[in-house]
């Protein structure tokens, strides 16, 4: 198991080196991330950033989980309604 974690929400998660955040949040039982503008949940889908189906916050940025290297110690967070709504 890696010694190195983000967190998701205040909880931390692990990672392995040159993992994405969608990967590691997947690889944790995460599978959704947060509210989609239609109305679903935000997921991990295509892994290559085409369908922006993965957008999170990340240390306040928005970005695609799926493209993200993951870093220790990154905020991750899932969008907030005013996002949601771009």
């Amino acid at each position: 198991m890696s010694s190195e974690s983000f967190f998701w929400m205040g909880k931390p998660i692990p990672f392995r080196a040159g993992e994405s955040v969608a990967a590691a949040l997947e690889a944790a039982g995460i599978l959704s991330f947060g509210p989609a503008p239609g109305g679903g949940p935000t997921r991990y889908f295509c892994g290559i950033g085409a369908c922006q189906c993965c957008l999170v916050r990340i240390d306040g940025c928005v970005r695609e989980a799926c493209l993200t290297p993951a870093c220790s110690g990154a905020r991750v967070e899932e969008l907030g309604a005013a996002d949601a709504k771009v």
